[in-house]
């Protein structure tokens, strides 16, 4: 009866959910669950006790990893008593003293289940060790070159000539390099006749005792192993290993305990009393084979947040490809400025031209056109223009976005139509992070593309002070302060500044930023009235996602040389923090 109920229930739609097994660490949580789980799985079970435990073959916890395949392993059933027995004895102990042939794994293995059960507490000690290279192994043993040096021709009471003190030696390399460090020492000089003599009655052989120190201590004094590892005659090594302590259940043998709930349980009543594992919520999950968030991603978010948080609206971003007029031209940017260059812009070849600016309701789309124009070729709203015959043809070309702004500037045509309680366009916030195109060199800070983050404020009585203000405000939120202001030129803004901030990894003023105050050529064409202001300013998202990341190439946050296990791995960020 049991059987068909079991089948019955298993097989319908609603049973989804996987017990947790003994990975995990735990029983079911419920009652219910526990008995689906041992009905589930217990002739699994069954068959699972019946198989033969696997070992594996792993490092010594004391060795370097380059031994790894090299060393012992013991079974962890009989280690964990080993540990346990030698824990009666000795409390605290350290294991490379204790089980110095055990492998890494296997030891940390045995603690890692003694320690679930409280049975034992550890805590892993990182240290670095003195190892003698084969060369001081021999200097250990028989002394250092420039004491045989010295040895040799000592007992030569004439001295020795060079050939015959090799001879003497049997090392032409210990010969060479032995005499240029007694010489040094004064232990040895070169007599009338061009042969060695011995000048010292008895000398100190340092280095031997130095290295004999080291190859029974491990270690010496911090500037004696400098010297020693120059000198090639030593490396350093790290060595792992556990300080192992008594627990609050300490206790010489391993109490059994449960990890499922059985059906031969439930019918014995055997569960009532069973001692079950308990959860480990310390463990580890399973790795996800799903999708990671970008770095940039996850600055842009940051970004996004705090424009949201001071009321901006975020602007519809989708397109790549603009006309000269809306990336160029509209932003009072002369058809002869370098910025429209090859070099500097990337042009589409098919189709090379795109239609002119669309009317659309409330807006008259041609007068626009007209207005850029003669604000460019003859003047227009006070500005005396740029005096240059202005080409319809090469306002129509197609580019892939130098900016962002080109966006801006539509939205600001927009706002030009709408009307407020007053009659006049409303107060606005926009802002957009997105990516733009350049024809640049490609080097460790700069690509041909990158991603913009730019925002715009439109009010009236707006002013240069109250700019920087809010550029104080907005990067504070951000965890950057005490920014400087510098001078500079843009096409569409007038006055315009480079904003920086102190670096303090670089220890000096890097630019993080560009800003101004648009012009009225930009403005007026569009309809907006003459007291209406608009702030704007931008930045790269790369450039401080590269710092939060520590990244000093640009190429290796985006592009195809990405390593997609730091794309994976990448820790979460936020902007005002260090």
């Amino acid at each position: 009866m049991a059987r068909i109920w079991r089948d019955r229930y298993l097989t319908t739609s609603t049973y989804q959910s996987t017990p947790p097994s003994d990975r995990y660490g735990g029983r079911c949580s419920t009652p219910t669950a526990q008995i689906i789980s041992a009905l589930r799985d217990s002739d699994e079970q069954r068959q699972v006790k019946k198989s033969p435990a696997h070992h594996f073959l792993l490092a010594p916890h004391n060795l370097k990893s380059s031994d790894m395949t090299t060393s012992s392993s013991a079974p962890s059933g009989d280690l964990t008593s080993q540990i346990l027995q030698a824990l009666s004895e000795k409390s605290p102990l350290l294991s490379s003293e204790a089980f110095p042939a055990i492998a890494f794994q296997d030891i940390k293995a045995a603690l890692d289940r003694l320690a679930s059960r409280s049975m034992i507490t550890y805590e892993t000690i990182d240290k670095e060790e003195a190892i003698l290279e084969p060369e001081a192994e021999q200097i250990a043993e028989h002394g250092s070159h420039e004491a045989r040096v010295f040895e040799a021709l000592r007992n030569a009471v004439e001295g020795l000539s060079i050939q015959d003190l090799e001879k003497a030696i049997g090392d032409k390399t210990v010969t060479k390099v032995g005499q240029g460090k007694a010489f040094k020492e004064k232990w040895i000089k070169k007599s009338a006749d061009g042969k060695l003599v011995a000048t010292a009655e008895s000398i100190e052989d340092v280095t031997q005792a130095q290295l004999q120190k080291i190859k029974e201590t491990r270690t010496h004094e911090p500037k004696i192993l400098t010297d020693l590892r120059k000198r090639k005659l030593i490396k350093m090594q790290k060595v792992i290993s556990f300080k192992i302590e008594k627990g609050p259940k300490f206790a010489l043998e391993i109490q059994k305990e449960e990890t499922d709930l059985t059906a031969d349980m439930i019918a014995s009543g055997s569960w009532k009393t069973a001692n079950f594992k308990p959860y480990n919520f310390k463990a580890l999950g399973a790795d996800q084979n799903a999708g990671a968030l970008h770095p940039l991603n996850k600055v842009r978010h940051e970004f996004r947040q705090i424009f949201f948080e001071m009321g901006f609206e975020e602007m519809p971003t989708n397109k790549f490809v603009e006309t000269g007029f809306w990336n160029f031209d509209a932003l009072f940017v002369p058809q002869q400025h370098p910025a429209r260059d090859l070099q500097d812009t990337f042009y589409i070849s098919d189709p090379k031209v795109g239609d002119a600016p669309r009317s659309e309701e409330g807006q008259n789309t041609e007068e626009y056109w007209e207005n850029i124009k003669q604000v460019h070729q003859n003047g227009k709203f006070g500005s005396i223009g740029y005096r240059y015959p202005w080409s319809a043809e090469e306002t129509k070309r197609l580019v892939l976005r130098t900016h962002t702004t080109a966006i801006s500037t539509a939205m600001l045509y927009k706002l030009a139509a709408q009307k407020g309680p007053d009659g006049r366009p409303p107060p606005a916030r926009y802002f957009s992070i997105d990516r733009v195109f350049r024809n640049e060199t490609v080097d460790a800070t700069h690509l041909a593309e990158f991603h913009q983050v730019e925002g715009v404020i439109a009010d009236y009585g707006l002013t240069l002070g109250g700019l920087m203000e809010f550029m104080e405000v907005f990067f504070a939120k951000m965890g950057i302060t005490n920014l400087k202001f510098k001078p500079a030129y843009n096409p569409y803004t007038e006055p315009s500044m480079e904003i920086f901030s102190y670096h303090e990894g670089l220890g000096k003023l890097v630019e993080i930023g560009n800003s101004g105050m648009f012009r009225p050529e930009m403005l007026e064409p569009m309809g907006l009235p003459k007291d209406m202001r608009v702030f704007g300013w931008g930045l790269s998202l790369e450039r401080p996602t590269m710092i939060k990341y520590k990244i000093s190439n640009i190429r290796e946050l985006l592009g195809h040389k990405v390593d997609l296990n730091f794309i994976e791995r990448n820790p979460a960020v936020r902007l005002e923090k260090e």
